[in-house]
């Protein structure tokens, strides 16, 4: 049996964590800018990532003539626009709900493109309007396709 003393130390100290101020853990996610992966040649692996808010997002040059951006009308309202410089790690911390199309500003038109959905969707029909051209336009309905919907 525990005495009067273990037991109120006990509650003192399950007391004190419930008051702790909740933090989320937050997760940072790796992609990788590839001259060659598994979906072919020019490719962010993954392509497709699902974070929440709060959560970093890091694109490692694995090789050489990349960078990320993000795309004009493919962001959530209010967040903010990145672009990371050639040949660049970037990190960026996606702290608003939606909907971010990213890509690769010389290998666009070859389909170098990621979609990330943080939280909720809530700019789908926006980021779905944006008009894509080459084989970004097929990369990204297919990655659009894998937004569940809100």
């Amino acid at each position: 049996m525990f005495t009067r003393r273990e037991v109120m130390l006990g509650a003192a100290g399950t007391i004190a964590l419930v008051a702790l101020p909740a933090r989320a853990a937050t997760t940072d996610h790796q992609v990788m800018m590839l001259n060659k992966g598994k979906k072919g040649a020019m490719v962010y692996e993954p392509d497709f990532i699902v974070a929440a808010p709060g959560d970093t997002v890091t694109f490692v040059p694995t090789d050489k003539s990349h960078n990320a951006e993000s795309i004009k009308g493919m962001i959530p309202d209010d967040a903010t626009a990145f672009k990371g410089k050639m040949n660049e790690q970037i990190t960026v911390t996606l702290e608003k709900e939606g909907v971010y199309g990213v890509k690769c500003l010389p290998h666009y038109g070859m389909g170098m493109v990621a979609l990330i959905v943080v939280g909720k969707p809530v700019n789908l029909d926006q980021a779905k309007a944006v008009k894509q051209t080459g084989k970004a336009k097929k990369v990204f309905e297919e990655l659009l396709a894998q937004v569940p919907a809100v």
